[in-house]
């Protein structure tokens, strides 16, 4: 059965890391599609404390995530890691549903959900 999404273990430790320099120990990781973005949907990833009526909860490298239905749709088979160089850091979002983003990569849209698009 494949995975509703995947977080690398290097992405695992940063997100533990923003949760303590945040003091969020505890918190539950959400991760969400919302419509927006030059291409239609754009991508959430924040602190919860609660898990909603809709959510799905699952559990990676000792953090608890959640993903509302709708977004676990668009979500299915994505890969969540965290990249570090010598300009920076960030999450990289590799999203097998994905099937066009924007230029800049922050924004995207699928065969079957075009969201809503926006200016950038």
């Amino acid at each position: 059965m494949e995975q509703l999404i995947t977080i690398t273990e290097s992405a695992a430790l940063q997100i533990k890391d923003m949760m303590k320099n945040n003091e969020e120990e505890g918190s539950l990781l959400r991760v969400a599609v919302h419509g927006g973005g030059c291409s239609g949907l754009s991508y959430g990833l924040g602190f919860a404390l609660e898990v909603n009526e809709d959510d799905m909860k699952i559990e990676q490298h000792g953090i608890e995530i959640v993903i509302d239905q709708e977004s676990a749709a668009v979500l299915k088979g994505t890969v969540i890691d965290y990249k570090q160089s010598m300009m920076g850091g960030g999450f990289i979002i590799d999203n097998p549903n994905a099937i066009a983003s924007c230029g800049c990569g922050s924004s995207f849209r699928t065969a079957t959900n075009a969201g809503k698009p926006e200016e950038c």
